[in-house]
Parts: C-alpha cells; sequence; structure tokens
C-alpha cells in the first residue's frame, strides 16, 4: 500500500507570533513521516512576508511562503495553501502551536480506509501561567482551541475534526469545493469560528460514503496567551460561537448544524456542572467556579446564538463557497 504524500498549511497573521510560527514550522520538519511540504500562507501581512520568505529562502524547497490569494481571514487563506499544495493529503496546523513527533504518522494511517476523507487529532493546552486556571472547565477547552471534556477517545467517526489539528484528502475539497469565506475569523477582532463544521457537513452531504475521525494519538500543543485565561475572553468567545453556529446552521441547516451541540449540551455539561458542585462540596479548589463558568459558558453561546439567528435572517447568507482550483492553476 502507497503512503500519501502529506502537504501541510500553516496560516499566519501577525509578527507578534514570530517566535512561534518558527516552532510550528520546526515542528512539522522534525516529523516521524516527513511532509511533502510546508505551505506559510501570510493573511495580507506585507512586512510577515517579505520577514518569512527571507527565513525560509535556504529551505524553499521543503517551506514555502505564500500570500492569501483571497479576502483577508483564515477560510481564504486555508483554500490558498489548498490551491497551490501538491500533497494527496492537506493536513493543518494552526500558527501557535507544535506537533508531536507521529503526528503525521497518524493521520497518514487513518487514510488506509479510501472511505476516510478527513482525519483530526487531540490539541491540548499549554497554559501561560504553567497551569490551567481553577475554574476554567475542561469542557470548554474548545474556547482556546484545544480538544475538550466529552470526546470520546480513541480513533472514532465524527461529523466534523476541529481545524487547527486537521487533515483532509484532496478530494474532499474536489466533492465539496473549500472553506466557505463569510464562516470563521476574517479579520473581525470578534473570535469566530465553525468554518470547518460547515465544510464537513457540506462534504458528507457531497459524499454520503465519507468517512470523519478523530484520532487521538495525532497530537499538537497548542498555546494558551494569558489574556484568554480570563474570564472575559472565556465569555467574548462563548458568545462568539453562539454567532458561528448561527452562521453554521444558516449554511447547512440547523439539523445537521446543531447536532453535536445538542448532545454536548443535553449531557456532557450537566454532567460538568454536577462535577463542579461535588468538587465545590468536597472543598476542593475551583468546583464553583468550573460550574458557575459552565453555566455561564451556556447562556452567552446561546445569546451569541439568538443574535446571530436575528441578525442573519433579514439579509440571507453571505456565505461564499470557494471552488478549489487545479494545482497546475493555483500553484504558486
Amino acid at each position: 500500500m502507497s503512503i500519501p504524500d502529506i502537504s501541510v498549511v500553516i496560516c499566519v497573521y501577525t509578527e507578534d507570533r514570530w517566535e512561534d510560527i518558527l516552532a510550528a514550522v520546526a515542528s512539522v520538519r522534525a516529523q516521524s513521516r516527513p511532509a511533502l511540504e510546508t505551505l506559510l500562507v501570510v493573511d495580507h501581512n506585507e512586512a510577515l512576508l517579505e520577514r518569512l520568505s527571507a527565513q525560509y529562502k535556504e529551505a524553499a524547497d521543503q517551506v514555502r511562503v505564500l500570500a492569501n490569494a483571497g479576502p483577508r481571514g483564515l477560510s481564504a487563506g486555508r483554500n490558498t495553501g489548498i490551491a497551490a499544495s501538491y500533497g494527496e493529503i492537506i493536513a493543518f496546523l494552526d500558527d501557535d502551536a507544535v506537533a508531536e513527533r507521529d503526528w503525521l504518522q497518524h493521520f497518514a494511517a487513518g487514510y488506509a480506509d479510501p472511505r476516510v476523507m478527513a482525519v483530526g487529532g487531540r490539541t491540548e493546552p499549554v497554559w501561560a501561567s504553567g497551569r490551567r486556571p481553577a475554574w476554567f472547565p475542561e469542557e470548554f477547552d474548545w474556547v482556546v482551541g484545544c480538544t475538550y471534556k466529552g470526546l470520546p477517545p480513541g480513533r472514532v467517526r465524527v461529523r466534523n475534526v476541529l481545524g487547527g489539528n486537521a487533515s483532509f484528502r484532496r478530494d474532499a475539497f474536489e466533492a465539496a469545493g473549500g472553506f466557505a469565506t463569510g464562516i470563521g475569523r476574517d479579520g473581525d477582532k470578534r473570535p469566530l469560528g465553525g468554518e470547518e463544521t460547515e465544510l464537513c457537513i457540506r462534504l458528507t452531504r457531497a459524499r454520503p460514503d465519507a468517512i470523519l475521525l478523530i484520532d487521538d494519538r495525532a497530537v499538537i500543543h497548542h498555546r494558551v496567551p494569558a489574556p484568554r485565561e480570563h474570564f472575559a475572553y472565556f465569555r467574548t468567545r462563548t458568545y462568539a460561537e453562539g454567532l458561528s453556529k448561527a452562521r453554521v446552521a444558516r449554511s447547512v441547516g440547523s439539523g445537521k448544524g446543531l447536532e453535536s451541540e445538542r448532545r454536548y449540551t443535553t449531557r456532557v455539561l450537566p454532567a460538568g456542572v454536577a462535577r463542579g458542585l461535588r468538587d465545590a462540596l468536597l472543598a476542593r479548589p475551583g468546583g464553583a467556579g468550573r460550574a458557575g463558568a459552565i453555566v455561564a459558558g451556556v447562556l452567552s453561546a446561546a445569546g451569541g446564538y439568538l443574535a446571530g439567528s436575528l441578525r442573519t435572517r433579514p439579509r440571507g447568507a453571505s456565505f461564499t463557497v470557494v471552488e478549489i482550483p487545479d494545482r497546475e492553476e493555483g500553484a504558486v
């Protein structure tokens, strides 16, 4: 059985993450199963584009630096990377994360079944303070871009992978198109998301036989800066997630768009509240705070979803699903 070539796309946008970007690239170049190439897609930042081009000039055969060819935002940046890449598999890594040595090896193994169209992994938080804030519930680790409590362990079938630690077969984009612009982060200060969920739902509609997996052995470590350890960010991010879910539901319908969220809200979160209250009764640090944060997070996300639903209904959807060009056309 031939091993598929994997291209790795890292979308970047600010020089403030310079050291993180270098660490992310270094972790890809140190993989036990080498990547075919690493593509750094710079989101409308000429100074960063020039600086990275100079940094990797001597390694241009392994690390390519590209400008985002579409509108500002993560979705367009990823689409630029897809179009310019040559691998049969395209993997995505956040610019403030580092991958463990066997990350790509575990991704590649998942594609032994030709029906598998996407494989995601596990993302562990690296807290700026050195440890998790006592009040911060593991059920809400998605707030800081990490794998959250409630996802099943092992290699399991899922509705959608999480975009900062994910891979897709090239055929997936040929079947469903690229990431939709108008969903996810687009230069707005609000920390929106949901673009990978919308794509995965579109993919399984286009290819009903498609299998999407998460393999928790494919691990990356994601830096959580100090401001994101505070409740103010937690509240802002959960509200933005509600806005994002409204956009996703508008695009693909609330049935599939909220399928996983219903189980999470009705089973995972009540259990988390119960654990927090139990810990409070046992005088364990942060128990009451975790229970309160879960309740606050649900209410904040619900408020964002309501506001997003009311906001998008009169104007209609404003999403653009990008068709990914052939590699020869898209290569830079």
